[in-house]
């Protein structure tokens, strides 16, 4: 199989979808791999790291798409690459479909099997393909928060560990899954008052156990969400239902209810946002402000470490970009179960049914795409 890992272009994003370690183990398996010019650059690779480890440089997308099996690489495609994508081709990626009906019928359009990180699910139920840029996005929240209190950017000017004689800050995290646990972690390190919220009761008896005394746990309601946030200076996002959108879990109402200068960082914004005023932005322009409130949505925080990003998502990511490849799709899906979920779309057909609900479009088994 060829295997192709075009250059990110999603503004300020230097992660890339396979390192020179990749390649190696690729090519080990007979496998040809392909890598766009300074591909890894941003996140530290070299060209000659790609080469040394057996791939082939070439110019632009144009060659990768055009040339490739599969392409392997981080983020959605984006508009310039929508005509790139081919019928038949393996997309290995994040998608985040439930957000983006124009990504949606882009690939649907382009007959090509799309085949998401972020739906990809242990028996567990864990995500292992999106776990580790979770894991990083809820560090990065609280980094963000922090910065964005500054009154220069329209903060109320706080420091979230307060200094003696002076009172912490209250970060509110809604959602105690990888996300929210991360940034319980950061936030509880920085001497903050913590308060995270979850509608698993098993799930908070759980963070109530292992997280320190400055973080306590709320069950996740409209009721607690809404009276809650009028005391916080800093509201985390956390919250995933796997492949759908986000849930609206606090209104325009409510941010009417927050002080001034508080900030929401809203790491859902990628499945469509937790907040009503969510609005995706780019680390170029990270942030805006609604009644008073700032928010960051900042749609690929991890790419702003693209070194400890890429590293962190291709130790998850290499295992299952070389089952594709030795086996086909169809065989690996068969196969490996948890990969059979990462499938979301087939030639021209949405096969993962939050999808198709989230546009209202019609939604087709999978094994109806597969051949007998």
């Amino acid at each position: 199989m060829v295997i192709g890992v075009p250059k990110e272009i999603k503004t300020r994003e230097n992660r890339v979808g396979l390192l020179p370690v990749g390649v190696a183990e690729l090519t080990r398996h007979n496998h040809k791999v392909i890598v766009e010019n300074n591909a890894g650059s941003g996140s530290g690779f070299e060209n000659e790291a790609y080469v040394n480890a057996g791939a082939e440089i070439v110019p632009g997308p144009k060659e990768v798409y055009g040339k490739a099996d599969m392409i392997v690489k981080v983020k959605e495609p984006i508009a310039p690459e929508y005509g790139l994508l081919r019928e038949n081709q393996i997309v290995f990626t994040y998608f985040h479909f439930a957000a983006d009906r124009a990504l949606t019928e882009a690939v649907m359009k382009s007959k090509c099997v799309a085949i998401a990180y972020e739906t990809v699910q242990r028996p567990d139920r864990k995500l292992p393909l999106l776990d580790p840029m979770s894991e990083v996005a809820g560090r990065m929240a609280v980094h963000a928060g922090a910065k964005y209190l500054e009154k220069t950017f329209g903060g109320r000017g706080l420091l979230l560990s307060g200094v003696p004689g002076t009172e912490p800050a209250t970060i509110v995290i809604i959602g105690g899954g990888v996300v929210g646990t991360n940034a319980a972690k950061i936030a509880a390190g920085f001497g903050a008052r913590v308060i995270i919220l979850d509608i698993d009761l098993y799930r908070l008896r759980y963070l109530d156990d292992i997280m320190p005394k400055n973080v306590t746990t709320m069950m996740s309601n409209r009721y607690n969400i809404a009276e809650i946030i009028q005391h916080a200076d800093l509201v985390i996002g956390a919250v995933l239902i796997p492949g759908a959108k986000a849930p609206h879990l606090i209104t325009r109402d409510m941010l009417k209810t927050m002080r001034p200068g508080a900030v929401i960082v809203d790491v859902a914004v990628d499945q469509g946002g937790c907040v009503e005023t969510t609005k995706p932005t780019t680390h170029e322009d990270p942030i805006y402000n609604v009644d008073g409130v700032v928010h960051y949505c900042v749609a690929n925080m991890p790419g702003a470490v693209p070194f400890t990003s890429t590293l962190a998502l291709t130790n998850a990511t290499l295992p299952y970009a070389v089952e594709i490849a030795n086996l086909g799709w169809e065989s690996a899906i068969r196969h490996n179960h948890e990969l059979l979920l990462g499938v979301n779309i087939v030639k021209g057909k949405i096969v993962y049914e939050n999808v198709a609900k989230a546009f209202d479009l019609p939604f087709t088994p999978l094994e109806q795409s597969l051949t007998s």
